[in-house]
């Protein structure tokens, strides 16, 4: 089986809290120079992103495919999956505290409970699921269109 690495490299400079870095996703140059600081991490990001946001947004992208795959192999390939996931960290904690899934979606011929149940296997494979799971407090929620 075929096994994938990707790189990210972040230079920081000062404490944390007065401190800031920027970061690159290394291995497919996507973004370069984004701006993390400690306050878009517990205040407003105010254009700066923080690694809850990275987390969401790999995680939403991860149950995407896991989804999508799902349902094709249940014969029910998807029109369009809409995913919104919101990682909540504590800083009193320091800690992730709760990982949100929003799953909304058209998929012809599927109704609401095979949805549902098409989402929870998907969960229970997708990657970053798996990797939060046990850890963070994990919430999925379902909508067919």
């Amino acid at each position: 089986m075929a096994t994938a690495e990707r790189r990210a490299n972040v230079v920081w400079s000062g404490n944390l809290f007065k401190g800031s870095g920027t970061f690159e996703l290394a291995s497919s140059e996507a973004v370069r120079d984004l701006p993390v600081t400690w306050a878009s991490r517990t205040e407003r990001p105010d254009g700066k992103t923080s690694p809850e946001e990275l987390i969401a947004a790999a995680h939403a992208s991860c149950f995407a495919m896991a989804f999508s795959n799902t349902l094709a192999e249940q014969g029910n390939e998807p029109e369009e999956l809409n995913i919104s996931a919101v990682c909540t960290f504590d800083a009193d904690q320091v800690k992730i505290t709760t990982m949100v899934l929003d799953v909304r979606g058209r998929v012809p011929g599927l109704d609401e409970e095979g949805f549902r149940s098409a989402a929870d296997q998907a969960e229970q494979g997708c990657p970053v699921s798996n990797a939060l799971r046990g850890n963070v407090d994990m919430q999925l929620n379902v909508s067919l269109d």
